[in-house]
């Protein structure tokens, strides 16, 4: 048991960072090839389609007429910022930036877990949760992604200002970052915070318009995907061509998809429960009473879960968001998160044996191959599900029984009773 002060903290601390040495360490021995796991090389993203869109963004221009560029105009910012290292190639200067982004998310992290009631938790799930979805979490830019979340939290409401630029800025890397304004107090806390964000998400969205056209060109293709293999709908499909269902699976959008009878139907199912989710959101946001500053990152949480969920798209990468988050709730000691975090943590180890090493029987639909998914999804939807039953309970405040109801009646006779007794 990690106890949270003097000399066992240091130590707790220690070990987290001698253990993201050593982790981190083989990390980068994956992605630079040195040792080479089963699998599609998952670094083909960056050497290849992210060193593409590099070299059409510096000609002037996204990449207009990539189908696979499906991100809000800063994604720009990441894909080029390996130039800030030109003394190495394209691929190892990103691979050497996500290792400092990681590195500075720890040290976040073990910053948030020091004092009165906080953590040093929270720096283990990262610690943890990164090396276990493998190789992939070097190899993508949600990592950096992350780490813009991850410092928006920590900012809290203590800095409402600071967390809505940091929010809106990752919007407009990857969207999602502006779920960490959900559970913002109400009052100034709020309107600070997401003025922040728009006017933040506003002022970068004009400077990548002004700058390069095409800017906004990702609304199309991301409103044209599909059903991708890995995800919660794509498990109706798994099963049903076992059992003559009339379609297969295509490479599209990059991502790989089911294509055939009803997925159509499938896809529009998955938005509606999107939006079902997100409804759930709002009328939490209005019934809540007990927004304070500690609940921002658990209301963070439990939001990018039912995201995440509830996509047409589940990729591994999409992990990293959920190990990240779950790391700032746990900074704080009194967390409800841990059982959500855990499922989390199980999620992701499931995620690395799903992708990239059984990838080839998921796609194929093998028996193996589909109870991964099966396993993943679930782990996926049990944690969202309890996030979201913590983050009400202690929020929103029960209701009392109808007047003519039960407990109407109790009361009503209880005070019969006390007044007979008085007489």
């Amino acid at each position: 048991m990690i106890m949270e002060s003097g000399p066992s903290t240091r130590a707790a601390t220690g070990g987290a960072v001698a253990l993201w040495a050593l982790t981190r360490a083989a990390l980068l021995l994956c992605v630079f090839k040195v040792v080479t796991l089963p699998g599609p090389d998952v670094t083909s993203d960056v050497s290849v389609i992210y060193r593409g869109w590099y070299e059409v963004l510096r000609t002037g221009t996204y990449p207009l007429s990539d189908v696979t560029w499906q991100y809000p105009p800063g994604a720009a910012l990441a894909i080029v910022s390996p130039a800030a290292l030109p003394f190495l190639g394209y691929a190892s200067a990103f691979f050497v930036l996500v290792c400092l982004c990681d590195v500075l998310v720890l040290g976040l992290l073990l910053r948030a877990g020091r004092g009165e009631g906080r953590s040093v938790r929270g720096a283990w799930v990262w610690v943890v949760g990164v090396p276990l979805l493998g190789a992939t979490s070097y190899a993508r830019y949600d990592l950096m992604v992350t780490a813009v979340a991850v410092g928006a939290l920590l900012a809290g409401a203590a800095r409402p200002r600071l967390l809505g630029a940091l929010a809106g800025f990752g919007a407009l890397l990857k969207v999602w970052p502006v779920l960490v304004l959900v559970g913002t107090p109400r009052g100034a806390a709020t309107r600070r915070s997401w003025t922040a964000a728009a006017v933040t998400g506003l002022a970068v969205t004009a400077l990548c318009w002004a700058a390069l056209p095409g800017a906004l060109e990702f609304l199309t293709y991301q409103r044209d995907r599909g059903t991708e293999v890995e995800s919660l709908g794509a498990l109706v499909f798994q099963v049903a061509r076992h059992f003559g269902w009339d379609g297969g699976v295509l490479f599209s959008y990059g991502s790989v998809e089911f294509a055939g009878p009803y997925v159509p139907l499938v896809s529009r199912a998955a938005l509606a429960l999107a939006v079902l989710a997100f409804g759930w959101l709002l009328v939490w946001r209005l019934r809540a009473r007990e927004l304070t500053a500690a609940v921002v990152p658990d209301a963070a949480f439990a939001a990018v879960l039912l995201f995440t969920t509830t996509s047409r798209v589940i990729s591994p990468q999409y992990l990293l968001w959920l190990v990240g988050l779950a790391a700032v709730c746990l900074t704080v000691r009194a967390s409800r998160m841990a059982w959500p975090a855990g499922l989390v943590l199980a999620a992701t180890a499931v995620t690395q044996l799903e992708f990239p090493l059984l990838f080839d029987q998921v796609v194929a639909g093998d028996p193996v191959g589909v109870a991964l998914l099966f396993a993943r999804n679930g782990l996926l939807v049990a944690s969202a599900v309890s996030a979201c039953r913590v983050l009400w309970r202690a929020t929103v405040p029960r209701r009392e029984g109808p007047p003519g109801g039960g407990a109407g009646l109790i009361s009503r006779a209880a005070a019969v009773r006390r007044r007979a007794t008085a007489r």
